[in-house]
């Protein structure tokens, strides 16, 4: 008996922990975690399928056959998210900032900053399960540039951001022919100086909580779209009256070439790649190690902002 005991207490202590899932949460996430109870962050949860299946899509299957986890999104399903996630951002904050021009009174930036806030937490909750919702392409370099997004994937997922941005400007200048003021491109109302810096900052702050609930097990990933959809809201209150609060090169340049308005469009095209790369790094420095950090797989297999 005590032989026996031994041998079973052996097996269990080696079995490696088996991921469980709980029932969906509200916006489309799952938490998920380990029999063991440890929890996965939102990066390491998503794509656990090898390299070839995650292309192909389809079931990880145990030797029964039976189906053992969530199907691996393709990556042409994640670039149509995407596409058609930044066309809603782009499409909902221009034709904010075209009905509500005048910032610099206290209402209409209040209007202004919840409205966006809300719609990129609404795209992140239909969207994130898919694609990760980066909807930025700053943000997209940040995570490849911290190895927690393939380089490989990078050019199409700008290459749908910007698609998305172009289209949703001339779709808004179709409907709201003929255009007023700027048309609704983020220009600088203060120096260039401190436009920049002032862009620089609050994508800093958007991608350091960016990091926050996509790379760490402590986070509560269900939340991740109140989270970053309030950063948004507070960074238009921060920026909004200055710089419009861009934080994003495609929400200036698609509007920018819809309405041959390019004022200063330098400073939109850098300060974010600047800020999100700044930002990432400060968040990946202070941030403690986890269990996550001892068993990551190789980075060519850390695939996105979201959760499976």
């Amino acid at each position: 008996m005590a032989n026996e005991r031994v041998i079973s207490s052996a097996t269990r202590s080696s079995t490696p922990a088996i991921p469980v899932e709980s029932a969906p949460a509200p916006g489309g996430f799952r938490q998920e975690t380990c029999v063991n109870g440890s929890r996965k962050s939102m990066l390491s949860s998503c794509f656990r399928g090898e390299w070839t299946a995650m292309e192909e899509g389809g079931y990880t299957k145990s030797n029964s056959g039976s189906r053992t986890g969530p199907p691996v999104v393709s990556l042409a399903r994640k670039v149509g998210a995407e596409f058609i996630g930044t066309l809603m951002l782009i499409f909902a904050a221009t034709a904010i900032a075209i009905l509500y021009p005048n910032t610099h009174e206290s209402d209409t930036l209040i209007v202004v900053a919840v409205a966006t806030g809300l719609t990129v937490m609404i795209i992140i909750f239909s969207t994130g399960h898919i694609s990760g919702a980066h909807l930025n392409p700053a943000v997209t370099v940040a995570f490849a540039a911290l190895k927690h997004f393939p380089w490989a994937h990078v050019p199409v997922y700008i290459g749908a951001q910007m698609l998305g941005s172009l289209c949703a400007a001339f779709a808004l200048k179709g409907v709201f022919h003929p255009m007023t003021g700027s048309g609704g491109v983020t220009v600088p109302s203060a120096p260039y100086g401190q436009a920049f810096a002032l862009e620089f900052i609050v994508t800093f702050i958007l991608m350091f909580v960016n990091c926050a609930v996509a790379t760490d097990t402590r986070a509560v990933g269900e939340l991740a779209g109140i989270a970053v959809g309030a950063t948004v809201m507070l960074n238009n209150f921060i920026a909004g009256v200055k710089t419009g609060a861009s934080m994003n090169p495609v929400r200036t340049l698609g509007p920018a070439v819809a309405a041959h308005n390019f004022q200063a469009i330098w400073i939109y095209l850098i300060a974010p790649f600047l800020g999100a790369l700044f930002g990432a790094a400060t968040y990946s420095a202070v941030k403690l190690p986890d269990e996550d950090d001892e068993n990551e797989e190789k980075p060519s297999r850390t695939r996105s902002f979201s959760r499976s």
